[in-house]
């Protein structure tokens, strides 16, 4: 039930005062007549990031490793030599995994 947080505070005492057929007149005149609006109905034409994309065709152009690259023998992602942190028993690793 939707409390109306700028309503003036009644104490206790008040409270206990109140009849049975007023707390019932009051609910439901705060009853309102309007139809809530689904949040899901207005949310259905949009497209969501992850959604099934099997009809789509997807090209990617994949590019061999390049002479100044090389392939972390431990996460196996291809880095620039720049990323080289050391070489151990001929295995090169990036700095992310050192």
């Amino acid at each position: 039930m939707a409390t109306d947080y700028d309503a003036p505070r009644r104490d206790e005492v008040d409270l206990g005062e109140d009849s049975l057929e007023e707390l019932k007149s009051r609910r439901t005149d705060a009853q309102s007549a309007t139809v809530d609006v689904d949040d899901s109905d207005l949310a259905e034409n949009f497209e969501l990031p992850g959604a099934d994309l099997a009809d789509e065709d997807m090209t990617v152009k994949v590019l061999p490793m390049q002479a100044d690259e090389f392939r972390c023998s431990r996460c196996f992602l291809v880095h620039h030599r720049s990323q080289l942190a050391t070489e151990r028993n001929g295995e090169l690793i990036c700095r992310e995994c050192v």
